[in-house]
């Protein structure tokens, strides 16, 4: 009797001890520290209470734009940009995170400070899409799409609206300006 409690806390401490704590700026597919694709607006100052939230609110509830919500730092530094899938609603989820915090990096090691080639060695690229004044790669294994400011490519693909990006085009050296994780569902 005495043997199956002593080997019954055991195997309780040994469960409790292997869970895994989960990392305040890891990114995953849908999760972004302690921010989940399930979290809702309202529980927005749980999750950053160290943090400071600054709300956009537009002026006309039925203007239909969303409003974004900026997670600063208490230093003042920018760390991330939500955007809510319904304006004004404090039930509702997030629709996408602009990530804008170097200290945030994916599973693989990717975060703002990560070069094109970093992306493209550690995940598949789905698409490439030619902006005004950027290229967006997107990577859908982890729900993202990573800005690259165009003065990072040659100043021959800088101003042609109509070439359809390919990996080749972009040197591996630029820098990424910015990244989205986008919750879709």
């Amino acid at each position: 009797m005495r043997l199956s409690i002593l080997g019954s806390m055991a195997i309780i401490i040994l469960f409790a001890s292997c869970k895994k704590e989960q990392n305040p700026f890891e990114i995953g597919k849908q999760h972004i520290g302690f921010l989940t694709d399930s979290t809702q607006v309202k529980d927005l100052k749980t999750i950053f209470a160290a943090d400071s939230i600054s709300k956009f609110i537009s002026g006309d509830e039925f203007a239909g734009s969303t409003n974004t919500i900026e997670i600063f730092e208490k230093g003042g530094k920018k760390r991330l940009t939500l955007t809510p899938k319904h304006a004004l609603d404090s039930t509702s989820t997030i629709r996408s995170v602009r990530i804008l915090d170097e200290r945030f990096k994916t599973k693989k090691n990717i975060s703002t400070l990560s070069t094109f080639k970093d992306i493209k060695d550690s995940y598949k690229i789905s698409k490439i899409s030619n902006l005004i004044n950027s290229v967006v790669v997107a990577i859908d294994g982890i729900n993202a799409s990573f800005t690259i400011d165009k003065k990072e490519l040659p100043a021959n693909l800088r101003f042609d609206m109509d070439l359809k990006f390919e990996a080749t085009h972009i040197p591996d050296n630029a820098k990424i300006k910015y990244f989205f994780i986008n919750w879709n569902n």
